[in-house]
């Protein structure tokens, strides 16, 4: 097992950084068009107002994976780096684990994602965690 894993892990952080961009879906919400992770604040540059949206009451999870790594993305993007490692760490960690879908349209293991999202903190590589 140990063998196979090792080439697998290499492979994923091997992949070109554009096809690492991270798109979470949280799955369809009931009687709602739109989906409460802060994609669209995300997506706009808008990272106070993602921030805001994803630490103000919400009905999604606080230990929600695709809630963490967008909050850490949106610190990130703000200069919060100590805590973007927090929420990405928290994904990481979280009991909740689901299959994230990525802009390819590939499925990756919310973990995995969390993972590669706090490499590219630690690394400096620019910040792919995008969620909708």
């Amino acid at each position: 097992m140990k063998k196979i894993l090792l080439p697998l892990v290499a492979l994923a952080f091997a992949t070109p950084v554009g096809a690492q961009s991270i798109i979470v879906v949280t799955g369809p919400q009931v009687e709602s068009d739109t989906l409460p992770v802060a994609y669209a604040e995300l997506k706009a540059g808008d990272n106070r107002g993602a921030v805001a949206k994803l630490t103000d009451e919400t009905h999604v999870d606080a230990r929600d994976p695709s809630r963490l790594i967008n909050l850490g993305t949106a610190y990130a993007r703000l200069g919060r780096t100590a805590d973007a490692a927090a929420a990405y760490d928290a994904a990481i960690g979280s009991p909740i684990r689901y299959d994230l879908e990525l802009s390819d349209g590939r499925y990756v293991d919310s973990r995995w994602a969390a993972r590669t999202a706090l490499a590219n903190l630690n690394e400096g590589r620019p910040l792919l965690a995008l969620a909708r």
